[in-house]
C-alpha cells in the first residue's frame, strides 16, 4: 500500500481497488469521477464501497470515458494506460539547424487570438530540435504563463501536432485549444453535457473552464513538453 492508502497498480487486486487507484492517480474526488463517467455520485460511492457490483457495462464506461485499459481494470492485466496519460517531458537543446530536426517557432502558443497555423511561417523559426521519436507532423512553440505549471511551466516549449477533427478527443490529454477568442494549453476533460468540454489547468490556482464544443475551431495535441536547454 502507498502512504495515501491506495495500492499501486501492481498490488491492486480487485476492480474496486483499481478504481480507487485511478481516483488517487488522477487526483479526482468521487464526485468528479462520477461527473466524468456521467453517472450519479451515489451509485459510484456504492460501487467503491462494494454495495454494488462492478459490472461489465461499468468497466466499459470507465475504459472509454477515462482512457483506461479494459484488461487492466477487469483483471489487472498489463498497465492502466496503453499509452502515457500525459505528454512526455524531455530536456532538449535548440540548435540553429538539424538535418532531421523539428522546427522551433518564436510563437507564444498561449497569447493572442490568431489561428495558430497562420503564425507558423519560416521567418519565425528560431532553431530546431532533433527528436526522432516525435511525429514529423509536429511543430514546437513556446508556452507563457503558469496555468499549466508544473507540467508545462512558463518558458517551456511544447511539440504539438494538428488534430484533423475536433470531434475526436482523447480525454485527459493536453491540447492547444483554439477558439475565436483565445489560445490555451489545457487538459481536456469530458463534461457531463456532451455538447461541452472542460478545460483543466495543472495549476490548482486556476478554475476549470467549461466551453461548448462548437466554439473549438482547432485542436493541437501536445505530444511532448520540452524544457529548453539553450546552447546555440
Amino acid at each position: 500500500m502507498t502512504d495515501s492508502g491506495y495500492p499501486p497498480p501492481a498490488h491492486a487486486e480487485t476492480p474496486v481497488e483499481r478504481l480507487r487507484y485511478l481516483l488517487h492517480q488522477r487526483r479526482m474526488s468521487q464526485a468528479e469521477m462520477a461527473r466524468t463517467l456521467g453517472i450519479d455520485s451515489a451509485r459510484l460511492s456504492k460501487i467503491l464501497s462494494g454495495r454494488l457490483p462492478v459490472t461489465e457495462g461499468f468497466i466499459n464506461k470507465v475504459a472509454v470515458d477515462m482512457g483506461v485499459s479494459k484488461p487492466w481494470l477487469s483483471n489487472g492485466t498489463g498497465l492502466p494506460y496503453e499509452k502515457p496519460l500525459h505528454a512526455s517531458t524531455i530536456t532538449a537543446e535548440i540548435t540553429p539547424a538539424a538535418p532531421k530536426g523539428i522546427a522551433v517557432y518564436d510563437v507564444d502558443v498561449t497569447a493572442g487570438t490568431a489561428e495558430l497555423s497562420q503564425l507558423l511561417t519560416a521567418d519565425r523559426i528560431i532553431g530546431y530540435v532533433d527528436m526522432p521519436l516525435i511525429s514529423p507532423d509536429c511543430v514546437i512553440v513556446r508556452v507563457a504563463g503558469d496555468s499549466m505549471t508544473p507540467t508545462a511551466p512558463d518558458g517551456s516549449y511544447v511539440a504539438i501536432r494538428p488534430v484533423s477533427s475536433t470531434g475526436i478527443i482523447f480525454w485527459g490529454q493536453i491540447y492547444v485549444v483554439i477558439t475565436g477568442s483565445y489560445r490555451m494549453v489545457k487538459f481536456i476533460r469530458r463534461h457531463p453535457d456532451p455538447h461541452y468540454v472542460t478545460l483543466h489547468s495543472d495549476n490548482p490556482a486556476y478554475d476549470d473552464i467549461d466551453i461548448p464544443r462548437s466554439e473549438i475551431k482547432k485542436l493541437f495535441l501536445v505530444e511532448t513538453v520540452i524544457k529548453y536547454d539553450k546552447r546555440c
